[in-house]
């Protein structure tokens, strides 16, 4: 019998989690080629390849794998989310930057 604690031993949690994270993505995505709007294709890759890499640094965890693949999901994480936090950093206009007053 499949319990939820089989689904973590070996990692399949992580699968599952992967397979929803597809389907939701193929759903923005048809949402934006249908209405024209909502989150554009390079958002949702820096968003979700955050995430995907902590998913797959979780299921390396799980399944025992070694340190280095751990580290590189880990890292790989680090760069997508960097790379989120850039796009999405909002910088002054030239005219809205105001100077010190005494």
């Amino acid at each position: 019998m499949l319990t939820i604690d089989h689904l973590f031993e070996d990692g399949r949690i992580v699968d599952l989690m992967i397979a929803l994270l597809v389907v939701e993505a193929a759903a923005i995505l048809l949402y934006r080629r249908m209405r024209g709007g909502g989150i554009t294709p390079a958002a949702l890759l820096t968003n979700f390849g955050a995430g995907l890499s902590l998913m797959l640094a979780l299921r390396a965890g799980l399944t025992g794998a070694g340190s280095s693949q751990l580290a590189l999901w880990l890292a790989a994480a680090l760069v997508f989310h960097v790379a989120d936090l850039a796009s999405r950093w909002e910088r002054p206009s030239p005219s809205s930057r105001n100077p010190r007053t005494p």
